[in-house]
């Protein structure tokens, strides 16, 4: 049965934000894109949390220093310099930037700021060699309508982006300051939303706004998503980094379903008279339980002389198992605690044993040891003795946690509309101004020069698109919903390609060949383009168009030419499909003879199975009936 969203009393607001393209980065001349070659330069930082002017430390930097890591940074002297490197101050802002936040932001209807000041936005996981990302207000107070429901938009901000994490090793982080500095556009709405379904919907509006503008990157990676999620009973829940537009219903849809799970939980520990009391910082030492043990996570530990480290935990026994979302269970988020604060691999809980080579007695023995009454769960851990113990006291904050229902938490997105926990909530502290800029002054002149060259809006869009191009509302509609709308005008506009055809392949079939699993977003605009107008000049057929696409995805870096040799795709003359079809023809005699006209269809598959994309199916088309209208 589908859930009530509006009985939950489920409210969300959305953050999103998108790469500017511009020339520069946002505060340096740098190109503002990514090298995949080796690196030219690399250094080491140790970032440490910093007191705000009011003497607060941020709970979330405070978080990311405790885990005592270690970051390599890499780069090369074209994507980045001083600046990013914190080796000199930030140059004024790039103005571009600024312009193209300024224009979204009109067509958002929000009122700009008289005044931009730059402000520092503490954030100490490794991604910013500051330890804290430049942001700045450029409008408040702005709207969009979705459907029928008008969505405030709470402010317009500009930032930069962060640094791209490349690997990691034990207590060392790998990150490349490429992205680092590339101007960022933010979009805040207010907690309005109700439903999954909404929540993407305004989100694909904002989207379109964006790219109305005609001047924002485009692929996987230049957006993302950040949800603020919040049920009555539960708790505001920030979720990072979705990075998938069609991913924002699902994950707010999970977001409820877990709250609401951890509420049940929360009120059948109170009913089991579980407290926060009876969850003590014990820690056992449990390693002579285990010293026969099959299991090879625990022998492993044990041959490092490792030690095996356990609590229990009252009152929760088969509640750890309990499913929150698909695959992730309490017992799931209590691990990720562990990880994160213990630097452990992971947890062991009674819930989810026998099983990994521990056996029935080793449990016994285990609850035996640790004084676990019937009802009580008992969670252990292999490690060094600093991080078991760590973990396990992260596994007890957790479990103090869930005896109050849902923790205030910022978790990040994975790929399957889960989540995972990423830090604490950040406060306050986290925000001070940056005493390297001056304010910059906005003025009604500046701000009327933007509002006279404001960009078609998306609904004007869409009925110059049906009008110009001949394609019909739904298509246009789909066009509309991609990213492809300006490489559609584009590849329109320098070929004489039917402009359905172009926008049938950018909507529909790219979204096919997506759902397969084919990395379509490797395939450049270039090739796109390129691709199109070989299909003008007759070089390929249109049937064709999956087939090389998939190739290019899979062999990135190739080009057409390569693609239409690999995959034999030389068109056939007329000369030389007209003698396939006699062939065909020939074959089938007793076939045509029987069915007469209903020939045509059995026929034109065989043809094309045959001519696999060298021939265009309406030519093969018309020449079949030709031919049975001779033959008749």
């Amino acid at each position: 049965m589908e859930l009530d969203y509006e009985k939950t009393g489920l409210k969300v607001g959305l953050e999103i934000h998108q790469q500017l393209d511009t020339s520069n980065k946002l505060f340096c001349a740098c190109k503002p894109e990514l090298f995949k070659e080796e690196p030219e330069i690399t250094f080491i930082r140790r970032l440490r949390p910093t007191q705000s002017e009011l003497g607060q430390i941020d709970p979330a930097a405070y978080f990311e220093f405790q885990k005592g890591v270690k970051i390599l940074y890499e780069a090369n002297s074209q994507t980045a310099c001083l600046v990013e490197m914190d080796e000199e101050p930030p140059h004024p802002p790039s103005m571009e930037a600024v312009e193209i936040t300024l224009t979204a932001a009109l067509m958002m209807n929000a009122s700009p700021v008289e005044e931009i000041h730059v402000m520092r936005k503490t954030v100490i996981d490794g991604s910013n060699t500051t330890g804290f990302q430049r942001t700045c207000v450029i409008a408040l107070n702005g709207a969009v309508k979705v459907g029928e429901k008008t969505v405030p938009i709470q402010h317009v901000s500009l930032e930069e982006d962060a640094a791209r994490k490349t690997g990691e090793e034990d207590t060392l982080i790998r990150y490349r300051i490429d992205r680092l500095g590339i101007p960022l556009i933010e979009v805040a709405t207010a907690p309005v939303i109700k439903t999954p379904k909404e929540a993407g919907e305004v989100a694909l509006a904002i989207g379109k706004i964006l790219r109305a503008t005609g001047r924002v990157k485009r692929g996987l990676g230049t957006i993302r998503q950040d949800l603020n999620v919040s049920t009555p009973n539960g708790a505001l829940t920030e979720i990072k980094g979705v990075q998938e537009l069609e991913l924002i219903p699902l994950v707010v849809e999970y977001e409820v379903q877990r709250q609401l799970n951890l509420i049940k939980i929360r009120d059948e520990l109170k009913n089991a008279g579980a407290s926060e009391e009876d969850l003590q910082e014990e820690i056992f030492d449990v390693t002579h339980v285990f010293r026969q043990t099959a299991c090879k996570v625990l022998r492993k530990a044990l041959e490092k002389d490792q030690k095996i480290l356990a609590i229990k935990l009252p009152k929760f026994r088969g509640l750890l198992k309990r499913e929150l979302m698909p695959g992730i269970r309490l017992g799931t988020e209590m691990a990720d605690r562990a990880r994160f604060w213990g630097r452990v691999g992971g947890v062991f809980h009674t819930d989810e044993l026998p099983a990994y080579g521990i056996t029935v007695q080793e449990i016994e023995a285990l609850r035996k040891a640790v004084q676990a009454q019937e009802q009580d769960a008992v969670v252990f851990v292999a490690d060094t003795v600093e991080n078991a113990k760590d973990a396990l006291k992260a596994v007890l904050e957790r479990a103090r946690e869930a005896l109050k229902g849902v923790p205030e938490e910022t978790r990040a997105a994975n790929p399957d509309g889960t989540t995972r926990y990423m830090r604490p909530r950040p406060g306050a502290a986290r925000m001070y101004p940056e005493t390297d800029i001056p304010p910059i002054k906005i003025t009604e002149e500046y701000v009327n020069r933007v509002k006279a060259c404001l960009p078609e809006l998306p609904e004007q869009k869409l009925q110059r698109l049906m009008r110009q191009y001949g394609l019909n509302q739904k298509l246009a509609k789909q066009l509309m919903d991609s990213e492809y709308t300006e490489l559609f005008e584009t590849v329109a506009g320098e070929s004489r390609v039917s402009p359905t055809t172009i926008a049938v392949f950018l909507t529909e079939t790219i979204k096919a060949l997506k759902r397969e699993g084919i990395p379509v977003e490797k395939v450049s605009e270039n090739q796109i383009r390129e691709i199109f107008n070989s299909l003008d000049r007759c070089e390929i057929t249109k049937e064709a168009l999956p087939e090389i696409v998939t190739w290019l995805a899979k062999n990135e870096g190739k080009s057409l030419k390569e693609a239409m040799e690999n995959l034999g795709l030389k068109t056939l003359s007329i000369e030389e499909l007209e003698k396939l079809i006699d062939d065909v023809i020939a074959r089938n005699k007793g076939l045509i003879e029987k069915a007469a006209s209903k020939a045509f269809g059995p026929l034109m598959g065989m043809v094309m199975k045959e001519v696999r994309g060298k021939a265009d199916a309406e030519l093969v088309s018309s020449l079949i009936r030709k031919k049975l209208e001779k033959n008749a």
